[in-house]
């Protein structure tokens, strides 16, 4: 990262975040965007609506977008059930898997992701490389991704409506939340996670969970003190020890997995016939406009 300084900010993109949202925002109405050959097209259409936008507000000089790769991964080889509540995606979705990174790639972005690991691994071990040389923005519909948080690092979270962010850093985690970025990890491994399908304490719920991690701190601090707690919520936590430790490290984001990205690579420089070349070919007539006037290419 030779030609990096403070000046300079990354916006690592969770592209299955952002797919997701632009899928389910657009076709709820039962109308499916398609192209006059019948290729539906709704979702990759919202995708670049939202990645534009963002690119937009935070004027990032470099942009990499994250991408799961497929739903085997270390999490399911420790905990079979990880995600097993998820359905399967709607069949106008899945070509549209592919031709996202092509527009994507028409952006002149990587697109970056490692079989056995997750787009938040990815994103968390970017994070960490480049977080000191240059400032790190993350973008996401996930909390999960808020354990990330740091002076180098804003988690950018999409929240209903377009172009409406909650841009944390550490003072706002704290300030909304109540929590510092580790403490998300001893929240998740308490109380489960829902949509991840795993469960933490039974019995344990998201205010005796904030409570407890803000009274001791931390997993280990409750755990050292755990003669402390009131019966009841001791008794829970003991019956549940193995399956506390085992939430706690599907919630923890990996931050050194084997993924490299090349920081020249990333650098936000926009071929703008490219772009619209590839717009025409999916037949975007309303977003050539976003293109021809932006301010960020």
């Amino acid at each position: 990262m030779s030609d990096t300084n403070k000046e300079q900010a990354i916006l690592l993109v969770d592209g299955m975040a952002l797919l997701f949202r632009a899928y389910f925002a657009s076709a709820y109405g039962g109308y499916i965007q398609k192209t006059s050959a019948g290729v539906p097209v709704n979702a990759v259409h919202g995708f670049v609506k939202y990645f534009w936008d963002a690119v937009e507000r935070f004027e990032p000089s470099h942009v990499a977008c994250c991408w799961d790769m497929g739903s085997t991964t270390f999490r399911t080889e420790k905990y079979p059930d990880y995600k097993g509540n998820r359905p399967e995606a709607p069949d106008e979705l899945i070509p549209q898997f592919s031709l996202v990174k092509e527009v994507v790639e028409s952006f002149g972005v990587p697109n970056i992701g490692i079989h056995g690991f997750e787009a938040d691994d990815c994103i968390g071990t970017l994070s960490r490389h480049f977080a000191g040389d240059a400032h790190v923005y993350i973008l996401s519909g996930d909390h999960d991704l808020l354990q990330l948080v740091n002076d180098d690092v804003t988690v950018v979270i999409m929240k209903k409506g377009f172009s409406n962010y909650a841009v944390y850093n550490p003072q706002l985690l704290q300030e909304e939340k109540g929590l510092t970025p580790p403490q998300v990890i001893d929240m998740k491994g308490l109380m489960g996670d829902t949509s991840d399908n795993y469960p933490g304490v039974k019995g344990i719920g998201e205010k005796t969970a904030l409570k407890l991690v803000q009274e001791y701190g931390s997993i280990d601090g409750i755990l050292a003190n755990i003669d402390k707690l009131p019966k009841g919520v001791r008794t829970k936590i003991e019956a549940e020890l193995d399956m506390l430790h085992l939430s706690r490290e599907l919630a923890t984001i990996l931050t050194e997995v084997p993924v490299t990205c090349d920081w020249n690579e990333c650098r936000w420089s926009v071929d703008r016939g490219r772009v619209l070349s590839k717009f025409e070919e999916l037949e975007f007539k309303g977003l050539r406009k976003i293109v021809e006037n932006s301010k960020v290419v």
